[in-house]
């Protein structure tokens, strides 16, 4: 059964507005809630768009309406990258479950990707109304570590003009001294990567993030992206240990695919949304 085309539109917040995408079951349907997506960080917004929509329609056949928001700063929404903050973005998810609260009966889950995971699982349990479940996509659970990553990406882009500028014969070693992504965002200066403008607030509000101490109190399906087959890596399996040893109730899945994420193309992977769907099902 296929659920309704999704519905675009703006919804109004503070700052701006917010770009979303509405999905519904078909009117036939028995409603089974909604499900609020919280998207990844930078780019992987845009690389995770076409998975976002398919396991959102996947969800719309099930019986559940999904509601896909570009959080202040991100996408098609109101303002700029280097003025989002992480206090915005959770104030944007609880207007969006508010939102989704007026107009769709039954229980309410936030399912996130990447960042969008510790994301939600930072509203988990200060949402507006109790979670029937939080669904987890390769969860990122130290911001600090994730952050690192992203700034990477700063110094291989720079590795990479000082190549092009050697290989034009001109001086390669003009970048050596310049300060770290980390003494920038520290001395108060916004830094840009791949395209985007860091500032340091934000920087250090994911620095500080953990989300591997108190599990939610609401279900919790985990799935983890795995290069082969196999179980989940050591610290997926003994963080699972630690949320089960404290009565979280928790489904972990091990998922063989392509990090879809950061790819250079735009990919899929069909047995992540065969298994999540499933899950639901």
């Amino acid at each position: 059964m296929i659920g309704l085309p999704a519905v675009p539109f703006f919804l109004p917040a503070s700052p701006g507005e917010r770009y979303c995408l509405f999905y519904q079951p078909a009117p036939e349907q028995t409603p089974r809630g909604a499900i609020l997506y919280v998207h990844p960080f930078g780019e992987e917004l845009n690389k995770s768009r076409r998975m976002a929509a398919q396991q959102a329609r996947a969800f719309a056949a099930l019986g559940y309406s999904v509601l896909q928001i570009d959080l202040y700063g991100c996408g098609d929404s109101s303002g700029d990258f280097a003025s989002a903050r992480w206090h915005i973005w959770k104030r944007d998810l609880v207007l969006a479950c508010e939102w989704l609260t007026r107009r769709v009966a039954g229980p309410l889950s936030l399912w996130g990707l990447r960042l969008g995971a510790l994301l939600a699982l930072d509203l988990a349990n200060r949402a507006p109304r109790p979670l029937e479940r939080v669904i987890l996509w390769h969860p990122v659970f130290k911001g600090k570590t994730h952050l690192d990553q992203f700034l990477r990406m700063r110094v291989a882009s720079r590795m990479l003009a000082a190549n092009v500028d050697a290989h034009n014969d001109n001086d390669a070693d003009a970048d050596a001294g310049a300060p770290s992504a980390r003494q920038e965002l520290a001395a108060g200066i916004a830094v840009e990567v791949a395209g985007y403008l860091l500032a340091p607030e934000l920087a250090a509000a994911i620095d500080a993030l953990d989300g591997g101490g108190q599990p939610p109190h609401c279900a919790l399906l985990w799935l983890e992206m795995m290069a082969n087959d196999g179980a989940v890596g050591p610290a997926a399996a003994r963080l699972a240990a630690s949320w089960r040893s404290a009565g979280a109730a928790l489904t972990l899945l091990p998922v063989r695919g392509q990090a879809f994420w950061s790819s250079t193309e735009i990919v899929e992977c069909q047995p992540l949304l065969a298994t999540t769907t499933t899950a639901l099902a």
